[in-house]
């Protein structure tokens, strides 16, 4: 089961009165705080299901690999030895290097330009909106470039 939890936002039609005593004019929203852009994209039919399996790899790739930045070191403990049924350290490196390999052979393959668009909407959970005016690109120029990207990554996985 997804997370989900009711946030409450103030939609920007709603008129906020500081001189009005009774309640104020709100909307609840239903969002699931575990779902990334590009899964709210495909599930509002701008993505096919080849570009968010793409993307989805690219980001499993980009956590796996450990490159989302850190605010502190890691205290927890090495992975249990083999003879316990767990993982030997050594297993758990070369599964890390082999991502960080298929992670920069993505964005090799998707190409200058369009890697930038994928590591911000993808890998750092950026909105459409947000990685448009980081790039100085026009509005709702995003998606479409996007999808050309994840048509790349598809390709460059083999799930397009």
């Amino acid at each position: 089961m997804t997370a989900r939890r009711l946030e409450t936002r103030l939609h920007p039609d709603d008129r906020i009165d500081p001189e009005k005593t009774g309640p104020q004019m709100m909307r609840h929203v239903m969002m699931n705080v575990a779902e990334s852009p590009i899964a709210w994209l495909a599930a509002r039919g701008h993505l096919t299901q080849a570009q968010l399996g793409a993307g989805e790899r690219l980001r499993a790739d980009y956590e796996r690999a450990g490159m989302a930045a850190r605010v502190t070191m890691r205290w927890d403990a090495a992975p249990p030895g083999k003879s316990r049924g767990g993982v030997r350290a050594s297993d758990a490196s070369l599964a890390r290097i082999d991502a960080h390999r298929r992670f920069h052979g993505a964005l090799d393959a998707a190409g200058p330009g369009l890697a930038d668009i994928c590591w911000r909407v993808v890998c750092a959970g950026d909105g459409i909106a947000g990685a448009e005016k980081e790039l100085g690109w026009p509005a709702r120029s995003g998606k479409l470039v996007l999808g050309l990207a994840l048509d790349r990554l598809a390709r460059f996985y083999g799930t397009g």
